[in-house]
């Protein structure tokens, strides 16, 4: 995850997909987990289980002068096993200006971030309905356990950053990661600005002194994950798709340009090292944006990534955090999380693709790393249980570490031939879907030549720090 500095305040035997019907598989498992995860435990008023979003479409206007955001949400969704006689959305506070649900007006309430509708007649289960809704207001970061999260009024410009809660900051939407849902966002500004968002560029279009962007993210994406930057950017490219790789355009301000240079210049050879590792890019296009502001840390959003103007130093001072974003592509973004208790099968698989990275480009070793990670866990306190860390403690340092180490000693365990068939095999099976804790441990033991249930058992569900894996790993693939 990412905040702006304080500065600125801000079981049968399968093996790798392959088959359409191993695609169609994980979207069946997905689709279930989806229908079965109700209300977030560490966010119980964000999101609403009692139906599903399956396209966003949302019309922007932004002035960043006055920090004046007007939008419109075009909400496609449909009820869940039950009548809809109510739902809600998550909203900040912003002034309302109209409601509808399938073209009709109904009763609505807005407080404390949640838009409670009832529609006129009630919504069948399992029907289709639409929901438009009209809002405008000075954007801002919602208040969490970690500061503002969310929209961020930059000294020129604005960036979103909204793991895990604050899109709701900027648009309205029901706000839980198992939610996934194709967005079209169509965003006015200024001509002097560039707006960057995840997906597709479908036109760029200037009239008189403002320029309209629209944006298609065609994959199911949950909401946090909505990335958008708008800012005076030089776009440079970084892979060429004519080259036969992923396109990777970047975003960054012209000043930084010959640093960035340095310090992202081997990116396309992380894509084709993750894409050999963990299979196909899942989506159409990469890009990174770098802003003008200082980032605690970057944020990944779906098909791009956001950076502070710190991690560019022409050293390559933050390459692993190059790895660590375009990892999340797969894992936090093509496979998503049913819940935020997951959040481990997140950063620890994408910790773990810094060390493969490492590995493979001439640093220290995964096992090397994975001392020196293990060395630190056994200074700090061992309260910490992966499968379910709490609130509190669900961006702790330890959490990434030990979820690394846990990815690690399972390649230790199975060996590297099943270890990179098992990792291929979990982001194709479950590609655009949602996954658990749970799920993942069956899906390893589908790999493993002997039980794995006393390895989860310590490093996932227990607080002690195990010992260090120590089995040797041979090259991968």
């Amino acid at each position: 995850m990412a905040f702006l500095s304080a500065a600125h305040s801000g079981p049968e035997n399968v093996g790798p997909a392959r088959s359409g019907s191993s695609t169609a598989q994980g979207a069946q498992t997905a689709v279930a987990v989806q229908q079965a995860a109700g209300a977030d435990p560490y966010f119980p008023e964000h999101g609403d289980p009692r139906y599903r979003v399956h396209r966003y479409e949302l019309v922007l206007d932004y002035r960043p002068g006055p920090n004046r955001l007007s939008g419109m949400a075009r909400i496609n969704a449909i009820a869940g096993r039950s009548p809809l006689t109510e739902f809600v959305l998550n909203l900040a506070d912003f002034k309302i200006g109209r409601v509808r649900v399938d073209g009709r007006q109904p009763h609505y309430t807005h407080r404390g971030g949640r838009l409670r509708v009832r529609p006129a007649k009630p919504v069948r289960a399992g029907a289709a309905f639409t929901v438009e809704v009209h809002w405008s207001g000075n954007p801002k970061p919602v208040n969490s356990p970690w500061g503002g999260l969310g929209w961020e009024e930059l000294e020129d410009g604005a960036l979103v950053a909204s793991q895990p809660i604050g899109a709701p900051s900027w648009y309205p939407c029901n706000d839980r990661p198992a939610d996934k849902a194709s967005y079209q966002i169509s965003i006015t500004t200024p001509s002097a600005y560039a707006v960057v968002a995840g997906g597709r560029l479908l036109t760029r279009t200037t009239k008189a002194s403002t320029t309209t962007w629209v944006y298609e993210q065609s994959a199911p994406t949950s909401s946090y994950l909505v990335g958008l930057a708008i800012g005076k950017y030089q776009t440079v490219v970084l892979a060429d798709p004519g080259l036969g790789g992923v396109p990777q355009h970047a975003h960054i301000p012209a000043h930084l340009l010959p640093e960035f240079s340095r310090d992202f210049a081997r990116q396309p050879q992380m894509m084709h090292l993750f894409q050999q590792l963990f299979g196909p890019y899942p989506f159409d296009e990469y890009a990174v944006v770098v802003t003008e502001e200082e980032l605690d840390v970057p944020v990944e959003a779906q098909g791009l990534s956001l950076f502070g103007a710190n991690h560019v130093d022409g050293a390559r001072g933050s390459e692993r955090l190059v790895a660590h974003e375009l990892a999340h592509q797969w894992f936090g973004n093509s496979v998503s999380i049913a819940d935020w208790r997951n959040i481990w099968l997140n950063e620890g698989l994408a910790k773990y693709a810094e060390w493969l990275w490492s590995e493979r480009s001439g640093g220290r070793s995964a096992q090397q790393l994975a001392a020196s990670a293990h060395r630190l866990l056994s200074t700090l306190p061992q309260d910490l249980r992966l499968a379910d860390p709490g609130r509190k403690s669900m961006f702790d340092d330890r959490l990434y570490e030990r979820g690394g180490l846990t990815v690690h000693a399972l390649r230790c365990a199975l060996g590297d031939d099943a270890f990179f068939h098992m990792l291929r095999a979990w982001a194709g099976l479950h590609r655009n879907g949602t996954v658990t804790t749970s799920a993942f441990v069956s899906h390893v033991a589908r790999f493993a030549a002997e039980p794995v249930d006393e390895l989860f058992e310590a490093w996932v569900y227990g607080a002690a720090l195990p010992p260090l894996p120590g089995a040797e790993t041979r090259a991968a693939v």
